[in-house]
């Protein structure tokens, strides 16, 4: 319903701001319903239109989300930095250092076998 409303009326008809005061007006005890988070909610929705996808990107916290969102434009990225962040338990602070890196492109880079080698705390640390 909130796409197709913000579809409908378009941008300038300050959809976002009108909802962020509804909702802000509606449910004064809960926090997060600012035009700037509502607009990552759009972009998330958006972004992650895919059942499984969106199921993923729930599993990390929103900053990394957001993280993920503004600097990353490929949906094959977003995914794999989605499930490296799972796998791995990245902060914020991680996450940003790895896609500035830019390790999606590099990961595949070395071929090892530190995976069927060593036990699994040690092969993930060896990768």
């Amino acid at each position: 319903m909130f796409l197709e409303k913000v579809n409908d009326e378009g941008w300038g008809a300050k959809t976002l701001e009108r909802l962020a005061r509804d909702l802000k007006e509606e449910f004064p005890h809960i926090s997060g319903f600012s035009v700037r988070n509502l607009q990552y909610m759009r972009k998330f929705a958006v972004s992650y239109a895919e059942e499984n996808y969106a199921a993923a990107a729930a599993q990390i916290p929103w900053g990394h989300n957001m993280i993920i969102l503004d600097k990353l434009e490929e949906d094959d990225q977003r995914k794999w930095y989605i499930q490296q962040t799972i796998e791995n338990g990245w902060s914020c602070s991680i996450l940003e250092m790895w896609i500035e890196s830019d390790l999606y492109k590099r990961q595949g880079k070395a071929i090892t076998n530190f995976k069927q080698t060593l036990p699994i705390p040690q092969s993930d640390l060896a990768e």
